[in-house]
């Protein structure tokens, strides 16, 4: 890790069991990593799967500067973990795992925002609510293929098969520099809160609550309130920094920066990770 400075950002994060007999979900809220893990409903030892992966990240908790590279690598040991996870318990287990990670990167402050799985993270501008990431599941394909339509998608039969998780085969995550702006605010879920709260519903709580533990509080609340069946986890972070418009974000790909560029970068393997 180099550099003279470090991204000014800070948040915090509410989990609860909801309907589940346990809490599978795990998630980091401390500067600068904000993300969380949702261990596979139904698997064994999910919940030690979640938490296995946030393991790999809590040594970047107190860092400065932290690097995209620091977060390729954590996001390898997040994989070799689960594995280790798998081996002790003699079968399945694994998770999601999603988020964002204030880096320094070319001199300039970023958010890395990653993903694997179908836990999301939304970025939150002047009202504006929009998913960064995009969900690694059997009814997002379906979407995409213009099957369904994301509404059906809430109901849909397979809507909890996952074509992506920490614990597959495939070692590649999503990721995507986004870029650190006055009043942008993130919001990283399980998919809990989801199934029980509308988007535009996300986003107007977390628009009017200032302070983030509180915000991260009334949207677990109202998932609860509406019965949640599910682990609902749900973190928001805040950037004071920002990102000047010249900084150069090669060889990562910027989310935001063209609406027509392709914005699911699945295959991100680094050979330097």
């Amino acid at each position: 890790m180099s550099g003279d400075s470090s991204p000014d950002v800070a948040g915090a994060g509410v989990t609860a069991v909801g309907g589940r007999a346990r809490n599978e979900d795990a998630f980091i809220a401390e500067t600068p990593v904000f993300v969380v893990a949702d261990g596979m409903g139904g698997h064994l030892a999910g919940a030690e799967a979640a938490w296995a992966a946030m393991a790999a990240f809590q040594p970047l908790v107190g860092t400065a500067p932290v690097t995209p590279d620091d977060v390729a690598r954590a996001h390898l040991e997040a994989r070799r973990n689960v594995a280790a996870v798998q081996a002790d318990v003699g079968a399945a287990s694994g998770t999601t795992l999603t988020g964002a990670v204030a880096v320094m990167h070319g001199g300039s402050p970023w958010w890395m925002v990653i993903n694997v799985g179908d836990s999301r993270t939304y970025a939150l501008d002047g009202g504006e609510l929009r998913q960064v990431t995009v969900d690694h599941s059997h009814v997002q394909e379906l979407v995409d293929a213009g099957r369904i339509t994301p509404a059906q998608a809430l109901v849909h039969p397979d809507r909890n098969i996952l074509t992506r998780a920490i614990g597959d085969d495939i070692l590649e995550m999503d990721a995507w520099l986004v870029p650190q702006v006055p009043g942008r605010r993130l919001i990283v879920a399980s998919d809990g809160l989801m199934k029980e709260v509308e988007d535009r519903e996300i986003g107007e709580i977390a628009g009017l609550i200032g302070d983030a533990a509180t915000a991260a509080a009334a949207l677990v609340d109202l998932a609860l309130g509406r019965g949640a069946t599910d682990n609902v986890t749900v973190v928001v972070a805040d950037a004071t920094s920002t990102t000047p418009h010249e900084a150069d974000a090669a060889p990562w790909p910027v989310w935001g920066a063209d609406e027509h560029e392709d914005t699911t970068p699945s295959a991100r393997r680094r050979g330097d990770a």
